[in-house]
């Protein structure tokens, strides 16, 4: 009797999964440290199977071919060659797809539904909220150099009146004007506290990023210091603007930037550079790695072969002042540090084409490579106008001790005495009160910037813009 009815139970179970139809749109929201990103797979099924694309709205890609749909079992299977997208997931009785997504040796789980998700809200208590108690104008400017229209947002005190004012600079990746990332907005949360402290502040929207013109992937930390400079002529036009008293806060890449403008601009009264480097990009990368591998759980035998890969990789580009004979170099680079791993580290054979081809775009991005050969060391005896330089004492990506004393020996070099620099305690390179400083924690953290941070600013333009008076 009981073989009977467990016949009875499988039969039935199999009917429901057999008789659920998978054609048809289904969506899901995958997580990534703390950032929330909708896919939309579109499902046909034909005689010969099924087919599908893939839309990334956040992403603003639509349509994106996917190579193979499969239907078996109640388990769908997705596979897309490049960007080398792997997706896996059942059929439940619910008519829900609970599955993982992988991409890159990276899996993170991803259900889908045939009803289409919103984003989670992620309230942040820091975050102001409308209406604002000072004037708030959407505003556009042109980078007459590269043709482009920026756009932005420009805060005053109040619409009357004559004002100091910031540029905020993001730092590296495509970045909105708010500087979002895991959930978190420290340029607005930066703008909102100094417009309530009497200062003006203009944040914009990275070039080919949110409401922006132009095309991020191409551009260079030189291209985007161009920006910088449309936006400070942008407010030159503006008569709520004290043209005396125009300053730049970057951060991270920002802080590469924004001595780069100062250095050639006689309009920008100071800089404030939050986690700024002082050091070689090639240099900057290999701490990084280390800091963030050590304190993602990786021995010290890992750490010692991957600083060596890296800096014969970067030996290669510093001598190389040509991008294809470079690709053609790091291709068997790569490759051959592949080959010397150990068997039970070494990815499938059919994986490594795709995954050196991947890595070599990357690092041959125009981008990175004028990165890894920066140095802005060289920059800064140039700077002559008052410098702040922040950076917190966990900060993982750009570590405080090393690049703050750089930035202040470029800045002694040139006969700048206008120098301030200081390491605040206990915050990461997000400026965040923090227990490890490792990126893994920036989304969980609550704080999106330190009020000690907040102050520091504040305190420092309000005492250089009254003793200018």
């Amino acid at each position: 009797m009981k073989k009977a009815i467990l016949f009875l139970v499988v039969t039935f179970v199999s009917f429901v999964a057999y008789s659920q139809e998978i054609s048809g749109d289904w969506n899901g929201i995958l997580k990534v440290q703390g950032t929330q990103l909708r896919l939309v797979f579109h499902i046909t099924k034909t005689d010969s199977g099924y087919v599908s694309t893939m839309d990334s709205p956040d992403q603003k890609a639509f349509g994106i071919p996917v190579t193979s749909t499969k239907f078996e079992n109640s388990i769908l299977t997705i596979e897309i060659t490049n960007p080398k997208i792997e997706y896996s997931g059942k059929l439940d009785l619910e008519n829900n797809i609970v599955g993982t997504f992988k991409q890159s040796g990276m899996v993170l789980p991803m259900d889908l539904s045939k009803e289409k998700k919103e984003k989670e809200i992620i309230k942040r208590e820091q975050e102001p909220t409308m209406p604002y108690p000072y004037y708030t104008e959407e505003v556009k400017f042109e980078n007459k150099k590269d043709s482009i229209t920026l756009a932005g947002t420009l805060t005053l005190p109040t619409k009357d009146g004559v004002y100091p004012v910031v540029v905020m600079i993001t730092g590296s990746g495509p970045q909105n004007r708010d500087e979002e990332l895991m959930g978190h907005k420290p340029f607005l949360i930066i703008a909102d506290y100094l417009t309530r402290k009497g200062i003006a502040v203009l944040r914009y929207d990275d070039r080919g990023t949110a409401e922006s013109q132009g095309k991020f992937g191409t551009a260079t930390t030189k291209d985007f210091a161009s920006d910088v400079k449309a936006a400070v002529s942008f407010l030159k036009t503006r008569k709520e603007i004290n043209k005396k008293q125009i300053g730049l806060i970057g951060h991270s890449e920002g802080g590469i930037i924004a001595p780069m403008v100062a250095a050639t601009s006689k309009d920008i009264s100071f800089i404030i550079l939050l986690a700024g480097t002082g050091i070689p990009g090639n240099e900057l990368l290999l701490l990084q790695q280390e800091l963030i591998g050590r304190a993602s759980g990786a021995t010290e035998e890992e750490l010692k072969n991957s600083k060596e890969i890296n800096q014969g990789l970067f030996k290669i580009i510093l001598k190389s002042n040509n991008t294809d004979s470079l690709k053609t170099l790091l291709t068997a680079y790569i490759n051959k540090s592949i080959k010397d791993l150990p068997e039970s580290k070494r990815p499938k054979d059919a994986d490594i084409p795709d995954m050196v081809n991947q890595q070599v775009v990357q690092i041959t991005s125009p981008w990175m490579l004028y990165f890894i050969k920066y140095n802005p060391f060289l920059i800064l005896k140039d700077v002559k106008c008052p410098v702040l330089a922040l950076n917190g004492s966990k900060d993982l990506q750009v570590p405080s001790k090393v690049n703050l004393e750089a930035i202040q020996k470029g800045l002694q070099k040139g006969g700048n005495k206008k120098v301030t620099i200081k390491e605040l305690p206990g915050l990461n390179h997000l400026f965040q009160e923090c227990t490890t400083g490792s990126p893994s924690e920036y989304a969980n953290i609550e704080q999106t910037f330190s009020p000690v941070a907040l102050n520091e600013i504040s305190s420092w333009i309000l005492k250089l813009v009254k003793s200018k008076k």
